[in-house]
C-alpha cells in the first residue's frame, strides 16, 4: 500500500477501522504466505477442526513451556558411568552388575588371588582327608577301650586340623577382600587391573590387613569359646534344664555376632583405600555403617543366599555323578575300591569346589566393596571426586579414593566454598557431609 501524498486524504479501506484491530491479550491475524495456509479444517494455530489453543499453561505443563518443547526446564542429565556403576548413590542391582563386570575386566587378579587362596585350603583339606581314611577303615574292627582310644587320637587330630586351616582361610580372605578393593574401586572409573599391579599397590597395606584379620579372628574365637564355656557350665550345673536357657544365649550370640561383624566389615577395605591403620580402619568401618546396618545386612544376605544356592546347584551334581560313576565300575566294591573310590571322589569334588568358590568369593568381595563405595559417595560425596578424577584423568596408576594428599596440586572446593590458591595443601576433606538420600 502507497503512502498518501501530503495534504490528501488516505484511500478508503487502505487501513483497518478500530473494530477489527484485534482484542486485548490477542494476536493480530496475518496472512498466511503462499503455500502456508490452512487446510483440509486444519488451523493457522497448528489445531485441527480451527481449534484455538486456551490460553495459558495446559494440565501437568509448567506455564511458559509450550507443547513438545521444553523451554525453560532443566533437563535431566543421568551421572556419568565411566566404569562398572554409575557415580551416584547405587540401587540394589547395580551392585550385583558392578560385581559382575568387575570380575569379567579384572579376571586374572581376581578369580587368580582367589584361584591361589581355595587351591591352598584345599589342597591341605585333601591331604588331612585322605590322611584320616585308614583311621576310618579300622572302625569296623573297634572291639576294646584300646582300640576305641587308638582311633579316637587320628579323629581328634583330623578336627583340630581342619579348624586350623579354617582360621587360615578366613585370615587370607580377610586379607583378599582388603586387597580386592583396589580393582574395584579402579573398575568404576574403568581402569582395568592386573595381578601384578593389585599386589603392587596393595603391597604396603598387607602388615595392616593381616593386623586387623588376625585381631578379628582372635575376638570371634574367644567371644565363641566364652559362648561354649557358658553352656556347658549351664547344663553341667542345671541338668536338662539349662539347655532353655542355651537356646536363648546362643540365639543372641548370633545375633550380636552378626551385627558386629557387619559393623566391621569395611574395615579391611579401608586399611587399603585411604591408607590407615587398624584401629583408624575399625573405626572407621564403625562410622561408615551408621543408620545403615539393616540396608547393607540386607544387601549382603541376599547375595550369601544367591552364592550359597549357585555353590549348591554346581556341587550337588558333580557329587552324585561321582557316586553313580563308582557305583557302575564298582556294583559290589571292597575295601580297596571303595577306598579308592572315596579318594576320587574327594579330588573331583575338591577341584570343583575350588573353582567355584574363586569366583564366588571374588563376587561376594566385589560387592562389599561396592557398598563401601556407596556408602561413602552417600556420606561423604566421593562421586563428585571421582567425576574430578573422570574429567582430569589425575593419577591413573594409583586407587581411586585414596587420601587426596596426592592430588594437592588440582582444586577443589574445600568446606568453606571458596576455591583454594593453587599450589595450596589440600585439606583433609574436599566437601561437606552430604545430605542422606
Amino acid at each position: 500500500m502507497t503512502q498518501p501524498e501530503h495534504g490528501q486524504p488516505p484511500q478508503a479501506g487502505g487501513q483497518a477501522g478500530w473494530g477489527s484491530q484485534p482484542q486485548w491479550g490477542g494476536q493480530p491475524q496475518w496472512p498466511a504466505p503462499p503455500g502456508h495456509g490452512p487446510w483440509q479444517g486444519q488451523a493457522p494455530n497448528g489445531m485441527p477442526g480451527g481449534q484455538t489453543p486456551p490460553y495459558g499453561p495446559q494440565h501437568g505443563q509448567p506455564y511458559g513451556q509450550h507443547p513438545g518443547q521444553p523451554y525453560g526446564q532443566p533437563l535431566y542429565v543421568a551421572p556419568p558411568k565411566p566404569g562398572v556403576i554409575p557415580l551416584r548413590p547405587l540401587q540394589f542391582g547395580e551392585f550385583l552388575d558392578g560385581a559382575f563386570q568387575t570380575i569379567r575386566r579384572n579376571a586374572a587378579s581376581m578369580v587368580g588371588s582367589a584361584l591361589i587362596v581355595q587351591a591352598a585350603s584345599g589342597i591341605l583339606t585333601g591331604v588331612l582327608t585322605v590322611a584320616v581314611l585308614p583311621a576310618m577303615e579300622s572302625l569296623q574292627s573297634v572291639n576294646r577301650r584300646a582300640d576305641l582310644d587308638d582311633f579316637l587320637g587320628p579323629v581328634i587330630g583330623f578336627i583340630a586340623a581342619i579348624f586350623g586351616v579354617a582360621i587360615l582361610a578366613a585370615l587370607l580372605g580377610s586379607v583378599l577382600q582388603g586387597v580386592f578393593a583396589v580393582p574395584v574401586l579402579r573398575s568404576v572409573l574403568n581402569r582395568r587391573t592386573g595381578f601384578r599391579q593389585m599386589w603392587k599397590l596393595a603391597a604396603r597395606r598387607i602388615w595392616p590387613l593381616l593386623g586387623v584379620a588376625a585381631l578379628l579372628t582372635f575376638v570371634g574365637l574367644l567371644a565363641v569359646a566364652a559362648v561354649v564355656g557358658v553352656a556347658v557350665l549351664l547344663v553341667m550345673a542345671m541338668g536338662p534344664a539349662g539347655i532353655a536357657l542355651v537356646i536363648p544365649l546362643w540365639i543372641g550370640a548370633l545375633v550380636l555376632f552378626v551385627w558386629i561383624g557387619l559393623k566391621l566389615m569395611f574395615a579391611p577395605a579401608a586399611i587399603v583405600v585411604e591408607r590407615v591403620g587398624v584401629y583408624d580402619g575399625l573405626l572407621r568401618s564403625w562410622r561408615l555403617t551408621k543408620n545403615s546396618w539393616w540396608r547393607i545386612f540386607g544387601i549382603t544376605l541376599v547375595v550369601a543366599i544367591m552364592v550359597g544356592v549357585i555353590g549348591n546347584v554346581v556341587q550337588i551334581p558333580v557329587n552324585l555323578a561321582t557316586e553313580g560313576v563308582g557305583t557302575v565300575f564298582s556294583p559290589h566294591p571292597d575295601a580297596s575300591s571303595t577306598s579308592s573310590g572315596f579318594l576320587v571322589a574327594t579330588i573331583i569334588s575338591t577341584i570343583i569346589a575350588v573353582l567355584v568358590g574363586s569366583v564366588t568369593f571374588a563376587f561376594q568381595t566385589s560387592v562389599t566393596a561396592l557398598i563401601y563405595v556407596d556408602l561413602r559417595m552417600r556420606r561423604e560425596g566421593l562421586d563428585v571426586e571421582l567425576m574430578r578424577l573422570m574429567e582430569t584423568g589425575a593419577d591413573p596408576d594409583g586407587v581411586p579414593g585414596e587420601p587426596l594428599a596426592r592430588h594437592a596440586g588440582t582444586q577443589w572446593p574445600p568446606h568453606s566454598g571458596s576455591w583454594p590458591v593453587p599450589g595450596s595443601p589440600a585439606p583433609d576433606a574436599p566437601y561437606g557431609p552430604r545430605p542422606p538420600v
